[in-house]
């Protein structure tokens, strides 16, 4: 177990940790919340001793893995299922023992080295950890393409996937959502929900935590405060704690009161005077609950719009995309024969898996794109309000907040006096000398805050928001729900945050395919299609990975017989098929039925040569599996003399490479035969 007993803990002069204790036990899931800058990262670092207490005792047991989500961007040109292959530290710490045992020529050392690899399961590490890139969005193609080929954002899902693949028993996950979209957060869910070991998670993402987490950890007041549940358990509980809190504030500040009054009556009096004084001293030892103020209290509206007009937006058979790359080459559409009208009002959440073309669609409405044919045509007075992605690296670093309000006030309008801007920045919590502090030294969130104040001064009648929670703490994210529902003019949201999506939208749209349709369902619903739309794309992957295996094998076959007959029974296979497709439909159902059961037979045939070689490779591989488990077993019982011992794990190596290449056949096999009978049929 995890045990911090009063445990202080300074960061330069700031207190993050006073004189507090809290127990975690062996594979608790456990959110750790509290507002920006409340020390949670700095916890984390605690736990990974990169930090040390500067009072009381941290207890964890010594041996177990710990993992955690690296925060620099790699810069290696591995390729990326090599780079999430070194996270498993006990794969790589059993390869490195049989590097080493193969260097000494130590046969008993490869023994043991080849007993852990499999204990650590080598033979299946590469496959999971495409599984996992896949889940996390990455294209089959990406999988061996280097690191540096990739954007910062996907870095960081090499990174998070890394993580993944350690075997720990305690994780550190410190928001590990940010750069995901929707299709891979419920796939990460999924994987969290099945993870067995203690994990600690920090996350705005409500919903995510409610998913994942069991426990709550409320970091506030230099406080760690356990609760029983999840993240919605967790407020429902703390309202409680603070209404009490305000009842007993509101009970005490009425009983001073009263001591008060009576000091005040009769302290000048002879015969009360005793009763006085002692009313004095217990009005000092009265312990000062302070007032009850949560850190819910950020609140804004966006403004009234000058106008809404109706439609906002009418697309006519548009296509988003980007130019040609070259002169005279042909531009690249992502989505194309839109034909949608957006209306005044509407709260519009846009769906779809990666990389379909949301984000292109959005950057096409906010003007940042060409269409790249057809015609959207915009409502007379149309103002759009655009929060990007990027929007946060666009601010210049240098300057403050007022200079940016200047600016906008200046360029876009409405115009304003600096003290009218100065007021209107303090509703955004950025008062006194923060107001000219540069951009650059902001925090993730103040700067978002920052982008949502210059949204709301521009009062917008169409709000295009493309991820707009990435930096936000809950109690923000709270505030841009609230201000987004009660805003008049149109919303068009993409976001992977989805309590924003459920009370904020009331229709969907899908991106997908190639086209955007209207999305019948709720989230639930859609978080169903996108599980079963990864299941789907990793089943077509293990479909090409057999291929390719099978056409892999086919060419170590010795001699050009072997090529040859592949060659001939892939050609006639494809025959039949061809043929069938070239003659159309039959007007005999006689002659059809005939002509299935002659293909079918044809189909057989060529299977046969197929099912003797995988029994063959299927009669080997249970005599080598044998020979393994006897070599293992006489490692076991150590009565092995040493050149036996080397013998035998010389033998051993040699076993399971043989091993390793015939399973690979055998799946290549099965997989070519099951194509075939289901062509067959």
């Amino acid at each position: 177990m995890i045990t911090l007993r009063d445990v202080t803990l300074r960061r330069g002069v700031k207190v993050v940790l006073s004189s507090t204790s809290v127990t975690l036990q062996p594979g608790e899931k456990v959110g750790l919340v509290g507002r920006n800058g409340a020390g949670k990262s700095s916890l984390f670092a605690l736990l990974t001793h990169k930090l040390h207490a500067d009072g009381g005792d941290v207890d964890m047991p010594p041996r177990w893995r710990l993992a955690e989500v690296a925060q620099d961007m790699p810069e290696t040109e591995q390729g990326a299922t090599d780079f999430v292959l070194e996270g498993d530290t006990r794969l790589m710490e059993a390869q490195a023992q049989l590097a080493q045992a193969e260097a000494d020529d130590d046969g008993h050392a490869m023994a043991e080295a080849h007993h852990a690899i499999s204990d650590a399961g080598g033979f299946e590490a590469r496959p999971r950890a495409q599984a996992m890139l896949m889940g996390l969005g990455f294209k089959l193609a990406e999988l061996d393409s280097p690191v540096n080929s990739f954007s910062g954002g996907w870095r960081m899902r090499l990174q998070l996937a890394r993580a993944l693949m350690c075997p720990a028993d305690l994780m550190l996950l410190d928001e590990p959502t940010n750069h995901l979209d929707l299709d891979a957060l419920v796939w990460l869910e999924a994987w969290l929900q099945r993870y067995e070991g203690t994990m600690i998670v920090i996350s705005h993402d409500r919903e995510f935590l409610d998913a994942i987490t069991k426990v709550t950890l409320h970091l506030d007041e230099t406080k760690l405060t356990r609760y029983t549940g999840n993240y919605t358990a967790f407020e429902e509980m703390r309202a409680e704690r603070l209404l009490q809190a305000a009842a007993s504030f509101a009970k005490q500040q009425e009983r001073m009161a009263h001591l008060q009054k009576f000091i005040d009556r009769f302290k000048a009096k002879a015969s009360k005077a005793k009763q006085a004084q002692s009313r004095v001293k217990a009005l000092a030892r009265m312990e000062k609950l302070a007032p009850v103020l949560t850190s819910g209290d950020f609140q804004f509206e966006f403004r009234e719009p000058m106008n809404l007009p109706n439609p906002m937006l009418a697309f006519s058979v548009v296509a988003c995309g980007y130019p040609a790359a070259e002169p005279g080459g042909e531009p690249k559409r992502i989505v194309q024969n839109i034909n949608r009208s957006v209306l005044a009002g509407q709260r519009i959440g846009i769906l779809g898996a990666n990389g379909q073309g949301k984000s292109t669609v959005v950057k096409t409405i906010a003007r940042d794109l060409a269409p790249l044919a057809g015609e959207i045509t915009e409502g007379k007075g149309l103002t759009i309000g655009y929060f990007a992605q990027q929007e946060l690296d666009v601010l210049s670093l240098g300057d403050g907040p007022l200079m940016h309000m200047v600016r906008l006030a200046r360029d876009v309008g409405p115009p304003a006096r600096e003290q009218e801007l100065r007021d209107f920045l303090g509703s955004f919590r950025f008062v006194g000398d923060m107001v000219t502090q540069a951009v650059g030294t902001l925090s993730g969130g103040e700067k978002a805050r920052l982008v949502l104040a210059m949204l709301v001064w521009q009062r917008p009648n169409l709000l295009l928001l493309d991820e707009p929670t990435n930096h936000l703490d809950l109690t923000t994210r709270e505030a841009l729900s609230m201000a987004l529902n009660e805003f008049e003019g149109t919303v068009m949201l993409v976001s992977h945050d989805r309590a924003l999506l459920r009370e904020v939208c009331d229709e969907f749209w899908l991106v997908t395919g190639g086209a955007i349709q209207p999305f019948d369902g709720d989230l639930d619903d859609y978080q169903k299609w996108l599980l079963e739309q990864s299941r789907e794309q990793s089943r077509a992957a293990s479909r090409d990975s057999a291929r390719d295996s099978a056409r892999d094998a086919g060419k170590k076959q010795r001699g050009d017989g072997g090529l040859a007959a592949n060659a001939s029974a892939a050609a006639s296979s494809k025959a039949p098929e061809t043929n069938a497709a070239k003659a159309g439909p039959s007007a005999n159902p006689r002659e059809d039925r005939k002509a299935a059961a002659a293909a079918r037979q044809q189909r057989a045939e060529e299977a046969k040569p197929l099912r003797k070689e995988l029994n063959k490779v299927d009669n080997r591989l249970g005599v080598l599996f044998a020979e393994r488990d006897k070599l293992e077993a006489g490692f076991a019982d150590g009565k092995l003399s040493p050149e036996a011992s080397a013998d035998a794990g010389k033998r051993l190596k040699a076993v399971a490479e043989e091993i390793e290449r015939l399973e690979g056949r055998w799946l290549a096999l099965s997989t070519q035969i099951d194509e075939m009978t289901a062509e067959a049929r």
